[in-house]
């Protein structure tokens, strides 16, 4: 459940706010997608995970040795970075717009905050937080009923696909599926399953289970969620022919067009998606360099034990928030985040089907046929979206 919420980070939160201003409902459909497809991703890293006891970055490493373990551990960091100060700057925005006071102010506190808790909580405690955090995405959920949408209109629209090669409509469904499946989800899902959450004595038959529950059950979460953030948006700001270009920017014109009820909810689940995002995206950086070096590592160890992992952990806040601080604008690390994810993204996906389907890695237990088949078609669809953005960006197509 952690691993697919986190996914609704403040990327993806602009993402469908920008989106649904823009297509109003056509695109809801697009947003329920995203359950089978982020169900799929999280199922075969959580089985890998836990079959191996280990993690993607480290079963690379093994299997494929230094050079490509490196592509990966870059292909993940970077995104992660540009993706960590665009968190931070919208998390500390949509603080300021309830607290009703400047941003740039609650940067480097919330920050600090998150950190210290990453430093002082055991991977456990760290958890049990964030799953009670969880239920503040159900925040967008309220938006979404305040804002009043035409409900006939928009269950017709997310049950029934209408294709279309309208300019917007391209565009806006090449990004709610190319932000979604980002690399962190399944590294982190490899790892909390492999590293951070051994198995000890239960049987691997009930594990697989309980992991391949928990991936379908997250992913829905997550579906769901984003499809409510969507129809917030467009039942208020498509509607009113209004455009926005950041999640804070719709939650400060939800107020006058849906009461300020929707736009302070739309805002709470804008900053409990950042604090949900931000601990996953510092921890699995952090992982993923201490694999690549081999060093000891993980929420569960003590900052004494594992110094090098923590002062990668604490290395990526503060670069995040040096370039917030330097005045970054949000929406170009959004956008910059999003193609960066796209390029990436199929690299570690790649990888991760490999490792699934290889007996030397999964012995007896590697994923049926029909799951990397399903696996293999992600990874081509997410890296085309990303080459399709470069392509249409570069000629103005898109």
């Amino acid at each position: 459940m952690v691993s697919g919420a986190s996914d609704n980070d403040p990327t993806n939160v602009g993402t469908a706010a920008v989106v649904g201003a823009q297509t109003i409902y056509r695109l809801s459909w697009v947003a329920l997608l995203v359950a089978p497809l982020l169900a799929v991703v999280l199922a075969i890293a959580a089985r890998v995970g836990v079959v191996t006891s280990s993690d993607l970055q480290s079963l690379t490493l093994k299997r494929y040795g230094q050079r490509v373990a490196a592509v990966l551990m870059v292909s993940v960091v970077v995104v992660n970075v540009v993706t960590i100060a665009a968190d931070v700057q919208a998390g500390a925005a949509g603080i300021g717009l309830l607290a009703g006071i400047g941003s740039r102010w609650i940067v480097l506190p919330l920050t600090l905050s998150l950190v210290g808790v990453l430093l002082i909580g055991r991977y456990g405690q760290v958890v049990a937080v964030l799953r009670y955090l969880l239920l503040g995405f159900l925040a967008f959920t309220a938006a979404a009923v305040l804002a009043r949408p035409d409900w006939p209109r928009l269950l017709q629209a997310s049950l029934v696909p209408a294709l279309s090669l309208r300019g917007d409509e391209v565009t806006g469904a090449l990004a709610l599926l190319g932000t979604t499946l980002t690399s962190y989800v399944y590294v982190w899902e490899t790892v909390q399953r492999g590293v951070e959450e051994p198995r000890h004595d239960a049987p691997l038959g009930a594990a697989l289970t309980r992991a391949g529950a928990g991936a379908i059950a997250g992913a829905v979460f997550t579906a769901l969620i984003l499809w409510s953030m969507l129809v917030a948006s467009a039942a208020t700001l498509g509607r009113h022919h209004q455009v926005v270009t950041s999640p804070q920017d719709a939650a400060r014109a939800l107020r006058p067009l849906a009461g300020p009820l929707a736009g302070n909810l739309f805002a709470a689940g804008l900053v409990v998606s950042a604090v949900v995002a931000l601990p996953v995206l510092m921890a699995s950086t952090a992982h993923v360099v201490g694999a690549q070096f081999d060093w000891r590592r993980g929420l569960s160890q003590r900052v004494g034990q594992a110094r090098r992992f923590y002062t990668v952990l604490a290395v990526s806040a503060g670069l995040a928030v040096a370039v917030t601080l330097a005045g970054v604008p949000v929406f170009g690390m959004l956008v910059a985040a999003s193609v960066i994810g796209g390029l990436g993204t199929p690299i570690g996906l790649v990888l991760l089907v490999r490792l699934a389907r290889d007996p030397l890695i999964m012995g007896d237990h590697a994923i049926s046929p029909f799951l990397a088949l399903a696996g293999w078609m992600i990874a081509i669809v997410v890296g085309g979206l990303g080459v399709l953005f470069l392509v249409g960006g570069a000629f103005g197509i898109l």
